[in-house]
């Protein structure tokens, strides 16, 4: 007799074909079909981020909302960094936000450009009063069928958005992070087994995958955590926005081991552990969550 307390991993949200689409730069969450699920009616918070102030980049889609929802359910103020252009997407996360009784700031920024992720900071520590938590998460992913089709500038915007952003970030929020602060990366499991059609995003994620490992020697000394999380195929709206070759969304996600694609909701969990005094011995890793595929650093 089965025990109905279980739930199949395999089986437990979309599964099957996704109906083919795209969509234009920006790529919409409120557009997609099915709408990714990233915890708006059944992440449940216990108060173990009370008191944070968290910024989060790349948080009105997909994983970095589901990290934005989890973190205000958890007890946290959160500010969002997004592109220009995502703001019904992002007024979505506010209303969540505020609903908790937490404070929302939306930063509609491109951080190709210069200063940008330096003013992100600024901003959430003036409306905050402080800035203790960073999840670093924003990306750019164009797929290409060959390398001659790869353009430098796409190559560039790439990496100033995946990377470079990064570094400008953490150094610009140093001064703000004391003892019990956290820093979380969204790197790949692109970064531990690449897929020639995403060669630039794929050299990004393993320069953030060493960025984390790297920073976090850096941060001990300071009573400050970084660690970072490889995600597998995630049904967000980055795999719309030219992230896959023509023709590949309905089968996204199924060659992975589990048999589909992961939801956003799926990584609030590990995003919400890695900020939290539970984690207070982990520092300097990179959690999977793949459906199976093995990282390795």
């Amino acid at each position: 007799m089965g025990n109905t307390h279980l739930t199949d991993p395999r089986k437990k949200y979309h599964t099957g074909n996704f109906p083919d689409q795209e969509q234009n730069t920006p790529a919409l969450q409120k557009d997609m079909s099915p709408k990714p699920d990233c915890g708006e009616q059944s992440y449940k918070g216990h108060n173990r981020l009370e008191g944070r102030n968290a910024l989060i980049t790349g948080g009105d889609s997909g994983i970095g909302r589901a990290a934005a929802i989890a973190y205000a359910r958890e007890g946290a103020n959160v500010a969002i960094q997004f592109f220009p252009g995502e703001e019904k997407d992002a007024n979505e996360v506010k209303e969540l936000i505020e609903k908790e009784g937490k404070k929302a700031l939306l930063l509609p920024y491109d951080l190709r450009e210069e200063g940008a992720a330096t003013e992100i900071v600024t901003k959430t520590v003036e409306a905050f009063g402080g800035l203790d938590t960073l999840v670093l998460n924003a990306a750019q992913q164009i797929a290409q069928p060959s390398l001659s089709e790869i353009t430098i500038k796409q190559v560039e915007d790439t990496f100033k958005v995946n990377i470079i952003s990064m570094f400008e970030t953490v150094k610009a929020a140093e001064e703000y992070l004391e003892p019990g602060s956290a820093i979380i990366t969204t790197t790949s499991v692109q970064s531990f087994n690449p897929s020639t059609q995403l060669l630039d995003y794929a050299s990004t994620k393993g320069a953030i995958s060493n960025f984390t490992v790297t920073l976090s020697s850096y941060f001990a000394s300071k009573g400050v955590r970084v660690n970072g999380v490889a995600p597998g195929p995630i049904w967000t709206p980055l795999q719309l926005d030219n992230g896959q070759l023509e023709g590949s969304i309905p089968e996204f996600g199924q060659n992975s081991p589990l048999g589909r694609a992961g939801q956003p909701v799926e990584l609030a969990p590990v995003y919400v552990l890695l900020a939290s005094d539970e984690a207070s011995y982990i520092t300097g890793q990179i959690y999977g969550v793949t459906g199976g595929e093995s990282i390795d650093l």
